[in-house]
């Protein structure tokens, strides 16, 4: 009698939503040997059709019941902000895996039941933060964890970006606080907002402000954002983001952690791989050129996009490798739930004038503003 090996599982995919960053999603599990992508879904019955015959899908339906009859293992989604929670409820509720792209959604309640219904579902939710998977990335997150840094006491983060009015315009629902939910800080900045909190742990507090300095005919929402973060361990971060920078700056986040170590991710041109321009450890700092001559500032969306495919590749191997082995994937709807916490104190502080606090910071750290209460103040 012979015993035969039990056949590898295939996973059967299903793509929400055929705009710009669907092609992503695409790719990346067309690279797995291990996943069939077998419809996909838009509103737009023409997109759908075209995204299906363009990549030899099998399947183009216009709502989210019709893909989930294709008995799906993982739905996709690449919708607009706002729908996002309409799409993973429902698959939730068919038992099927969801990879989420960011931001996990635009109102706090909405990611909250979003994370419920898939743990009550007994389902995986992951949302897409493929900078983490950047080799410079998981290098600085190594140094925290192997004592080279240390725990994180310091961060600055500066994210400042070129977008023309045409970025704005070519989509209807961008822009607009019922459509896209914010600007800078939900579009663009929520990506260092995450390695923020997954460098420095939890948040006690934010205090903001935001502004339209630039796009203001284009826009409803803020092209520009400052805040000053406290984490619960008593770090602080500061962070700037602006889509009103001409030409584009790019995005740099330096980490000093309790050693007196520091280290700086740089992403420029924007959507080019990230990589660390200060390692400064011991007696030596090692630094290259942050914005080295001869290289172009501004980057169209579609050249940013398709340059972050390899990192979008890891990402959806990380999740499919996850469902495989009956894990939980690097990037969960939990930690969505965090970034985009702190991105709506942003907006809160900023409507209000005053911080938004989450929980107290270490008692450690509390000293300073006791003296202050008891008259002792600087100056």
């Amino acid at each position: 009698m012979t015993s035969s090996a039990t056949a590898p599982r295939t996973f059967r995919i299903g793509i929400a939503g055929c705009g710009a960053i669907s092609r992503n999603h695409l790719e990346a599990f067309r690279a797995l040997s291990n996943v069939q992508i077998v419809g996909v879904c838009d509103v737009d019955a023409d997109r759908a059709r075209a995204t299906a015959e363009a990549w030899g899908i099998p399947n183009a339906v216009t709502s989210v019941e019709e893909l989930l009859t294709l008995r799906l293992d993982i739905v996709s989604v690449c919708t607009p902000h706002p729908t996002h929670e309409e799409v993973v409820l429902k698959a939730a509720a068919a038992g099927v895996n969801v990879l989420c792209e960011k931001p996990i959604a635009t109102k706090l309640e909405s990611a909250e039941r979003m994370v419920a219904a898939c743990e009550k579902a007994g389902v995986q939710l992951g949302v897409l933060f493929q900078r983490r998977f950047w080799t410079a990335s998981q290098k600085i997150r190594t140094a925290i964890d192997d004592g080279t840094l240390g725990k994180a006491i310091m961060a600055q983060c500066s994210v400042m970006l070129h977008r023309a009015p045409e970025y704005y315009n070519r989509d209807a629902w961008r822009g607009t606080w019922e459509s896209d939910g914010g600007g800078v800080l939900m579009s663009q900045a929520v990506h260092q907002i995450d390695l923020l909190q997954w460098y420095l742990g939890d948040v006690a507090e934010v205090y903001g402000k935001v502004n339209t300095y630039r796009h203001g005919r284009d826009i409803e929402v803020e092209d520009s954002a400052t805040a000053v973060i406290t984490f619960t361990s008593g770090a602080m971060a500061t962070l700037q983001a602006s889509t009103a920078v001409s030409p584009n700056l790019g995005i740099q986040l330096r980490i000093t952690g309790e050693t007196g170590a520091s280290a700086s991710l740089t992403e420029f041109p924007e959507g080019s791989d990230g990589r660390l321009d200060l390692w400064a450890v011991g007696e030596r700092i090692v630094v290259e050129p942050v914005h080295p001559e001869g290289v172009e500032p501004n980057v169209d969306l579609s050249i940013i996009n398709g340059q972050l495919i390899p990192f979008h590749k890891l990402q959806v191997q990380d999740f499919v490798q996850a469902l495989e082995n009956g894990t939980e994937p690097a990037i969960t709807g939990k930690d969505a739930l965090k970034s985009l916490r702190i991105l709506l104190a942003v907006y809160e502080s900023s409507r209000t004038g005053e911080p938004v606090r989450f929980a107290p910071a270490h008692p450690a750290h509390a000293a300073i503003p006791a003296m202050r209460n008891r008259g002792k103040v600087a100056g």
